[in-house]
């Protein structure tokens, strides 16, 4: 059997000591561009990988992230913000032979149960908290279990933690704005899961520049789910003063709003405005073409997974401000045909 490339014939292929193989091949700072470009091509062409076992009995590293999500399966498989962003996070760890430890969990005592376990045998090096609740009791706990994270959104409270964040007040002002403009005064929204902070902004949010312009807030229950987002669809065009356009919190419920308003005998955008607020790569493929705000899943998994290791090797990292969402308008929205 061949033998294993080694530290050191990387360093005598790439002509340079150890140390800076040491220093590249473990992704740290210190190596000049071109230097770490040759080290990386030499360790390519040899067949390096790490060890990750002896690496890890050395310092006690695990050489994974870990993600744990209490959502329902179906709601995870269907939602593609979770695709991209996992992808997004893939593509930081791959290089360095690192993986993504993923536990998808029905409810709150298996989810902290989940997290005491994976620390408790060492599993992974720091864990990505998305979906964040007032209060998280999940912060507490990771930081009492002496652990690392990265938080998707800022806790109101002190966060141990870095965070990754995207402002979307401007993004749906201007999606509100946008609907007015076209000539709707009759806007409803479809909520995400109230207990999510996300959720949470992005409705008071609207409920603001909804008094702002002068529209009287509808405001239908949903949890993210493509279910409860057909649901509250129905309930919305069953109302004896339906709304001519609806703002969903995500664009999966948006999808199915669509589909609803079809099932309806509506002439979508013409009897009917829709929009999401995910800017998933789906929304670009369904008819007509959806309406929502610039989100960049994949961005947001790349950010968190490069604070997070920042993170676990150096004892800090910053936040991240990610850029702000942007609206990207397409067929879906367009003037009503009644006002």
């Amino acid at each position: 059997m061949a033998r294993k490339p080694t530290i050191e014939d990387v360093a005598r292929s790439a002509g340079v000591s150890k140390g800076l193989v040491s220093l590249t091949l473990n992704g740290r700072p210190g190596v000049a561009p071109a230097t770490r470009e040759r080290i990386n091509a030499a360790a390519d062409a040899l067949g390096w990988r790490p060890n990750l076992t002896a690496r890890s009995l050395t310092n006690r590293r695990a050489y994974s992230l870990g993600f744990i999500v209490r959502r329902d399966p179906q709601t995870f498989e269907v939602d593609p913000f979770f695709a991209a962003f996992v992808a997004g996070v893939e593509e930081v760890l791959a290089p360095r032979g690192m993986v993504l430890v993923l536990s998808i969990v029905p409810d709150a005592t298996t989810e902290a149960d989940t997290y005491r376990r994976l620390s408790a045998d060492n599993r992974v090096d720091g864990f990505l908290i998305t979906d964040l609740l007032d209060d998280d009791p999940r912060i507490e706990l990771v930081s009492d279990l002496g652990g690392s994270a990265v938080t998707l959104g800022k806790p109101d409270d002190r966060n141990p933690f870095p965070a990754i964040t995207r402002d979307y007040d401007d993004g749906i002002r201007d999606l509100m704005m946008h609907l007015h403009s076209l000539g709707h005064r009759h806007i409803a929204h479809v909520t995400g899961d109230e207990r999510m902070q996300h959720a949470r902004r992005r409705l008071e949010r609207y409920e603001q520049v909804a008094k702002d312009l002068h529209i009287d807030a509808i405001v239908e229950d949903a949890d993210f789910s493509p279910e409860s987002g057909a649901h509250a669809t129905r309930r919305l065009l069953d109302r004896a003063d339906p709304p001519s356009a609806i703002v969903f919190a995500n664009d999966p419920m948006a999808i199915a709003g669509i589909a609803v308003a079809h099932e309806h005998g509506l002439s979508l955008p013409a009897d009917l405005s829709i929009a999401g607020m995910d800017g998933t790569d789906m929304g670009r493929y369904v008819y007509p073409t959806l309406t929502t705000l610039d989100n960049d899943p994949a961005g947001w998994g790349r950010a968190a997974a490069e604070t997070l290791l920042t993170l676990v090797d150096t004892g800090s990292a910053p936040n991240v401000a990610l850029p702000a969402a942007a609206l990207i308008p397409r067929a879906s929205t367009a003037a009503p045909a009644r006002t």
